[in-house]
């Protein structure tokens, strides 16, 4: 009886996380550019009664444990912003910003970003995007969206007019006096294991060493990278019909062991009434 009493809380705590996750996964269904979890479970230390002979082992297991919880990194659904910083990604791959304050590069699937005061593309916490920041697209830095670079023949007063952002990552900026150049172009990383990464909040993932990145970041569309659509955004590919199925599975898990520890309480019981 105590065995099952055991039994039934491993139950219980492991369908409370699962339930843990499907809330998390419902509460996110319409951030930009979340991925879906998962948990995966495994059944627990099992004692062996006898050992293995002619008639085969016997052993009780002791429950379940967490074997692991996981994201899923399928694509998520589109939506048009018209937005010309706002950023997605078909395909692989992942943006990468740097934040300015620790130095420290971060990947996201979440495009959500502008311009700052200096001209900078930035995240909505501050963080600077990465990818080729001269008019050569030789260095790789913070990209600033600005008239440096502009073709000897535009008016040293000419002010930036318009600029698009291409399905390479390419920012075309167009001045005013007519001239147009390529400012500089965002690139982007990829993991063989994005699994590993670990969630920073805000849409941030780290952890790179863990995932097996690229050797460098890459031009969309490029060493197995997507493409870049600028003027919208990655949806959350949350699946809300899976996500209420295994809503009502998880709950029914969490009955089915808490019967079991009724049950068990039930049959103790009667042990101690046996003396009367």
């Amino acid at each position: 009886m105590l065995r099952s009493l055991s039994t039934g809380v491993s139950g219980l705590v492991q369908s409370q996380q699962n339930l843990d996750v499907i809330g998390n996964n419902i509460a996110n269904v319409n951030t930009t550019g979340y991925k879906t979890s998962r948990i995966d479970f495994a059944d627990s230390f099992n004692e062996t009664i006898q050992g293995s002979g002619a008639a085969g082992s016997m052993q009780i297991g002791s429950g379940v444990s967490t074997g692991g919880i996981h994201s899923q990194y399928t694509q998520g659904a589109m939506t048009r912003t018209s937005v010309a910083t706002d950023l997605a990604i078909t395909g692989n791959g992942f943006f990468v910003v740097k934040d300015q304050t620790s130095g420290n590069l971060l990947a996201t699937r979440a495009g959500e970003f502008r311009l700052d005061d200096q001209g900078y593309l930035i995240t909505n916490e501050g963080m600077r995007v990465q990818g080729f920041s001269d008019a050569a697209l030789s260095v790789r830095g913070d990209i600033q969206i600005d008239p440096t670079g502009a073709p000897a023949g535009a008016s040293p007063t000419a002010l930036i007019s318009s600029y698009t952002i291409d399905s390479a990552g390419q920012i075309h900026v167009r001045m005013d006096d007519g001239t147009e150049f390529v400012r500089g172009q965002v690139l982007m990383q990829n993991f063989t294991d994005p699994g590993a990464l670990v969630k920073e909040g805000n849409n941030l993932l780290s952890g790179f060493s863990h995932a097996g990145p690229l050797a460098q970041t890459e031009v969309a569309g490029t060493s197995g990278l997507g493409k870049i659509t600028s003027g919208a955004l990655e949806m959350s590919n949350v699946d809300m019909t899976s996500e209420f199925a295994s809503l009502i599975t998880a709950q029914r898990a969490f009955q089915a062991n808490a019967r079991i520890i009724t049950t068990s309480d039930e049959i103790l019981q009667e042990l101690v009434n046996l003396k009367r």
